[in-house]
């Protein structure tokens, strides 16, 4: 299967004598089955490692780019594909140096500056100038922040309830999500996100996804950190923001509040009983229809 050695031809040895690789992997192809749409994916390779691409959509489509959130893999965009593969040539990223089949075997990403690098080189070997970005949560920080490092790229920017762009998390979010860190288990993941999204949709296929890969090796998180006022001040990229209702990841009307304080031209929308986790495949007719308007 794609994505099971290096562009170097060297083995993986942490990824494949991992024991829970197998059923990762069977998880992982479980999810991205329920693409509606034809899927092509592509292995990239980079002075980072190879990063695993699901591609999708319109050959001559107008190309966006979707990043998830940490551990989310690109098979969370399960339910947005079909409504967004109808008119974009769509390229949907494993994260390097996350879960998923990208594997980061190459130089060490080691902070933002590694993520820039990164993600011009993935804009190269797709041979885009340009294209449309959408992130969501930790994928929203790297969006935005890509937006910020080359403007001249990214030709709209879609934010779904961004982490540490416009506020920081929550105190009691990063209280419950320490135990994940510190000892990391499929039961931990399960019990927070469970709390996370209480009294919201979470599709279990997915959860089971992110619960398996939480001991993912060689998994590595750079810690985010809010972009600097004046950069965001001087970012002209059409923006939308779209807020999870019921997020208890941060404070949403703060998010918002700070959003058009530092970059006014912003387009932004509260998406009701939505959480955090779940978007965005929770309530996927409304998030949809606000991207494809946008993007369009």
């Amino acid at each position: 299967m794609a994505g099971d050695r290096s562009p170097r031809g060297r083995p993986r040895p942490a990824v494949e004598t991992w024991p829970g690789r197998a059923g990762y992997l069977a998880a992982y192809d479980a999810v991205l089955a329920r693409w509606p749409l034809p899927v092509e994916s592509v292995d990239v390779p980079s002075p980072f490692g190879t990063t695993h691409v699901n591609v999708c959509g319109p050959r001559d489509g107008e190309p966006l780019i979707l990043l998830h959130g940490a551990g989310a893999t690109s098979t969370v965009w399960f339910a947005n594909v079909g409504a967004l593969g109808r008119t974009f040539r769509v390229y949907a990223v494993d994260t390097i140096g996350d879960a998923g089949r990208s594997v980061g075997d190459g130089r060490p990403i080691g902070g933002l500056a590694g993520f820039m690098d990164w993600l011009d080189a993935l804009f190269g070997a797709l041979d885009l100038d340009g294209a449309s970005v959408c992130g969501h949560s930790y994928g929203g920080w790297l969006a935005l922040n890509y937006a910020l490092h080359a403007p001249g790229r990214v030709r709209r920017l879609a934010l779904l309830d961004p982490t540490d762009c416009f506020a920081g998390l929550r105190t009691g979010y990063r209280l419950r999500a320490v135990p994940m860190f510190v000892r990391p288990s499929a039961q931990r993941v399960r019990a927070f996100i469970e709390w996370e999204t209480a009294n919201t949709e979470v599709d279990p296929a997915w959860l089971e996804l992110m619960c398996l890969g939480r001991t993912f090796p060689g998994a590595r998180i750079v810690v985010a950190r809010r972009p600097a006022p004046e950069r965001l001040r001087a970012c002209a990229v059409p923006t939308l923001l779209l807020l999870a209702g019921e997020s208890r990841a941060h404070d949403i009307r703060t998010v918002s509040a700070n959003a058009r304080r530092l970059m006014p031209h912003v387009v932004g929308a509260v998406l009701p009983g939505v959480s955090h986790h779940a978007m965005p495949a929770a309530r996927p007719e409304q998030l949809n229809r606000a991207l494809e308007t946008f993007l369009a």
